[in-house]
């Protein structure tokens, strides 16, 4: 009877089994969904092909262009979303026109480019903040389009200041052509650091909280609000291998996050997946472009390269799931062609901001350039310290800072590197425009002044210095001067006082403001009006805003503020060329390579410029062309000088009471001398024990015959043990 049951209930299983199978199966079976991303980053307003500095076609840049990869890359999956990650509205001078002839970011040409492309959302880069919260303000209110920031709160409610998120329902197709739903949530972050860079905007209004933090604050909120798929709209470079609160440069940290699905980023200018680039971090996968197994990309600047992130997506029991993910990059340069529709659409904007950069405002009997702006003292950055110096004298005359001197800080924006072999300035001999003042000063940067004492003046100069490399003199092969990785716009030239740099020595900083070697100084032979400059000394220092507000740039984080007002620098540039009428640009070679000894002439040291660049070496120059490399750059050789005479030994007697007092205070910063190539903190006691050369003869007899009476009598000793120790045994 058992039996019976038993083969009974097997078989009404088996039966069940084909009944309910169809449905389980119905239930749990996958749908596949290819998802594409594309994206653009650090459009810097270039909304067409068109130099406004040089007043030409550039085909190298412009959203007209990119346009075409945009059409093409949504023809071949109609499942998609379009997204931009910032640093849009300010750039070139049509965002220069935008901010200061029409007055108002209302109706911005760059967000009706965008919307006429039919982007999803875009992101605030930092430079979105230059024209201040007004002028961002209108602009997001008719963009037409989301514009998203997670991170940037108002002070006064502690509530987000923009919109955090945005969640894009969004009606798929699978290969097959079923229709399915799925939500992308899209979220935005900017660098802490612009409470610095435009601290007199933000200053008091809003505050700005770490990216990884903000990030793991809303994963969760967006996944409750029903986001199947995030991506992140990361305004910042992909940084280091470990999170540092407040980083500047957080989205490798944000690829290593549960619940973030794509990165797309930017600020640094620079592409990815692109030949080795950030391989040195851990997990890279470049040639699927992905990290921590999240697909990323940064594409570029200017509308060179549009990022496309391509993601498979599967269903199962209702819920969608990332199957696997690629990021790769298109180029511009291997398309033809603009779109028209969008060139109509900017065409008013286009045409009036090439009406107002072709504004004269004075003439310049020389060509100026910023070809070996790195390399030596330069006219490109000399009549911007000389514009700025003329502007503080003025405005500091009657108050208490006028009695001291006023020192100028500029440095050379446009020096190629991230941004291409044609980003350099060349104006040539002739009228001056609009156009050329913007191209010597790219940035909306506003007026500030300082006050510094020497010991300030000296560090701010030493991080200035990290932009060198360190040489090695006893090296015969090819050694690169510049360090490319630092910033060029972190080389400030201090105009009014002289000095050299030695770079035989080790920087002192890095180009994140970090103490790399604390006891070493490359700053040499600093002086004003002919005379070292001692540590207590007070000068004020004019820079910019970016700078004077920086509260981790060494020498200035800790100088008093003395000017800051909303006077743009460009605004300063134009009135004092308008003053002087004609200008003739010669810069004052106030700063130089400190010579090295003569036996080190093999030394070989070469750096990267245009090839343009060729047709202004002089004469006499210590710059010779070598090459032109495959990346369209050129090798340009610098000979280091070398100093009249080899060093001689020091004499030998022993030093005075005096002179160790004077060897003590050459220690002090900034009032080190150059050595040729010799280590800086090891040379006073090695000075020491030379002067002492001439008493070793007795002690040297002294210590032999010591040595000998000892050796005697150790013998004995040992003589007497062994003898003692055989008759013992």
């Amino acid at each position: 009877m058992r039996n019976k049951w038993f083969h009974l209930v097997v078989a009404l299983v088996f039966i069940l089994s084909f009944i309910v199978s169809p449905t389980a199966s119905a239930e749990t079976k996958e749908a596949e969904v290819a998802l594409r991303i594309l994206g653009t980053s650090d459009l810097h307003t270039h909304l067409t092909n068109y130099d406004y500095y040089q007043t030409k076609e550039d085909n190298n840049v412009g959203l007209t262009r990119t346009a075409l990869l945009i059409k093409q890359a949504k023809q071949e999956n109609e499942n998609t979303i379009l997204l931009d990650n910032g640093d849009a509205l300010q750039g070139n001078p049509l965002g220069d026109y935008t901010a200061s002839v029409k007055k108002t970011g209302k109706n911005h040409a760059v967000y009706r480019a965008m919307k006429y492309l039919g982007f999803d959302a875009s992101n605030l880069g930092n430079h979105e903040f230059n024209y201040g919260l007004s002028f961002l303000d209108e602009a997001i209110a008719s963009a037409g389009l989301p514009i998203l920031n997670a991170n940037v709160y108002d002070v006064n409610t502690n509530k987000n200041r923009y919109k955090p998120y945005e969640i894009l329902t969004r009606e798929v197709k699978e290969s097959n052509g079923n229709k399915q739903e799925i939500k992308v949530g899209v979220i935005g972050f900017v660098p802490p650091q612009i409470m610095n860079w435009d601290k007199l905007h933000l200053d008091g209004k809003v505050r700005v909280e770490d990216i990884v933090e903000t990030a793991n604050k809303f994963i969760p909120e967006m996944k409750q609000k029903g986001a199947d798929v995030i991506v992140a709209l990361s305004h910042s470079g992909y940084g280091s291998a470990t999170h540092e609160k407040g980083m500047e440069n957080a989205s490798y940290q944000l690829t290593k996050l549960d619940g973030i699905d794509a990165v797309l980023t930017g600020h640094s200018h620079d592409q990815f997946p692109s030949g080795t680039n950030y391989t040195h971090l851990p997990n890279v996968d470049a040639a699927n472009g992905t990290m921590n197994d999240t697909p990323t990309t940064m594409p570029g600047v200017y509308g060179s390269h549009l990022g496309v992130i391509d993601l498979t997506l599967t269903k199962e029991n209702n819920k969608w799931s990332v199957k696997n993910g690629k990021g790769s990059l298109r180029a511009i340069k291997d398309i033809k062609g603009n779109d028209e529709g969008l060139m109509n659409v900017v065409k008013e904007d286009h045409d009036n901001t090439i009406k107002y950069v072709n504004q004269e405002v004075g003439k310049t009997t020389a060509s100026i350039n910023s070809y070996f702006a790195v390399v030596q003292d330069d006219p490109s950055v000399q009549i911007v310290s000389n514009a700025q110096k003329w502007f503080m004298e003025k405005e500091l005359k009657g108050t208490e800072y006028e009695k001291y001197p006023v020192l100028s800080a500029a440095a050379p924006f446009k020096a190629g590197g991230r941004n291409g072999v044609e980003y350099y300035t060349d104006i040539q001999p002739g009228t001056l425009a609009i156009k050329n003042v913007a191209d010597l000063y790219v940035y909306p940067n506003t007026v500030y002044g300082l006050l510094v004492t020497g010991s300030q003046l000296q560090e701010w100069l030493e991080m200035s210095a990290g932009q060198f490399n360190h040489i090695d003199v006893s090296k015969k092969e090819e050694q690169q001067l510049v360090d490319t990785k630092f910033r060029t716009y972190n080389f400030d030239v201090i105009d009014g006082v002289t000095y050299q740099i030695d770079v035989t020595k080790p920087a002192k900083y890095g180009a994140k403001n970090e103490v790399l070697n604390a006891n070493t100084s490359r700053i040499v032979n600093l002086s004003y009006n002919g005379k070292p400059v001692v540590a207590d000394q007070k000068f004020v220092v004019v820079t910019n805003n970016y700078r004077g507000s920086n509260k981790a740039f060494p020498g200035v984080k800790d100088a008093q503020t003395i000017y800051s007002g909303a006077k743009e620098t460009r605004e300063t540039i134009v009135e004092y060329i308008r003053d002087t009428k004609n200008i003739n640009p010669t810069a004052d070679k106030n700063w130089s390579f400190a010579p090295i000894d003569k036996q080190y002439a093999h030394v070989n040291t070469v750096f990267e410029s245009s090839p343009k660049g060729q047709a202004y070496i002089g004469a006499d120059s210590p710059i010779s062309y070598a090459k032109t490399e495959g990346s369209g750059f050129a090798t340009y050789k610098y000979t280091l000088p070398l100093k009249a005479e080899t060093t001689t030994p020091p004499e030998q007697k022993e030093p005075t009471v005096e002179e160790k007092e004077e060897t003590k205070e050459t220690e002090k910063p900034g009032l080190n001398e150059s050595d040729g190539g010799k280590d800086v903190t090891k040379e006073h006691t090695k000075g020491t024990e030379e002067k002492e050369l001439p008493n070793t003869a007795t002690p040297i007899f002294n210590l032999l015959l010591s040595g000998l009476i000892l050796f005697v009598v150790g013998s004995g000793v040992f003589l007497y043990s062994r003898k003692h120790m055989t008759s013992n045994e």
